[in-house]
């Protein structure tokens, strides 16, 4: 993944936590609708973030989960530390790995692999790959859940995304250099269409796949039907 991008989020570790209910106007529905997906009778499924950042996401579905397993893989420690002291103390299993998924072996199968607003960094071949990947990692009648960004369907949308974000963030009570250096990762963003990542995950041999929830460019996917090893 994309150095310049690692040490943004290096640089944005401490306050990464605090800003995210600003940046993002649709937080608690954004991070809520991927948690739920997590549905299982198992009590301690095995749980794999890609991008864990701080443990946000991972933090939603250990509500739900308490006694699943979690590993943690994010290309930036910085980040890491902070799911550690996140976790610190809540009785929780989980595993930190500084690696960059996109290149890094995930190490076994799982019950689900999740992620959260880091697969839009990567290059389209690159999402492909690792949509392949994911499915390859995942146990027969496992899911895969990205709650992530999407580009709108023209240059029309995505201005109309664009400014929703920015009325949204400009009375956030953010400052206005920590408006500055958000735009500034945004500028990072190599962002696909819906209907582009929904073809890519069937291509990847998921037999279901759809979007399920979406506000403006947040969107949250869900890609099941995981039935034996890739062919």
């Amino acid at each position: 993944m994309n150095e310049i991008v690692k040490n943004q989020f290096d640089a944005a570790a401490g306050q990464y936590d605090s800003q995210r209910r600003r940046l993002i106007p649709c937080f608690d529905d954004f991070y809520g609708m991927a948690a739920s997906l997590i549905r299982t009778e198992e009590k301690s499924p095995d749980i794999l973030d890609l991008g864990a950042g701080t443990g946000l996401l991972t933090a939603f579905i250990h509500r739900r989960y308490p006694e699943a397993r979690y590993t943690l893989m994010d290309f930036s420690g910085s980040m890491l530390e902070q799911a550690k002291e996140r976790f610190a103390g809540t009785g929780a299993n989980v595993r930190l790995i500084v690696a960059d998924y996109a290149t890094e072996d995930f190490g076994g199968e799982y019950d689900f692999i999740v992620s959260s607003l880091s697969i839009h960094h990567l290059t389209h071949p690159g999402k492909r790959e690792l949509f392949r990947k994911i499915r390859s990692h995942l146990r027969p009648g496992g899911a895969f859940i990205n709650a992530d960004q999407a580009a709108g369907s023209s240059g029309l949308y995505d201005a109309y995304y664009r400014e929703l974000w920015e009325t949204s963030i400009a009375a956030s009570g953010l400052k206005p250099e920590e408006i500055a250096a958000s735009k500034e990762r945004r500028k990072m963003d190599i962002n696909t269409t819906v209907p582009d990542q929904l073809a890519w995950l069937r291509e990847a041999g998921f037999a279901e796949a759809d979007c399920v929830y979406k506000y403006a460019d947040f969107a949250v996917f869900h890609a099941t039907g995981v039935s034996g090893p890739n062919d």
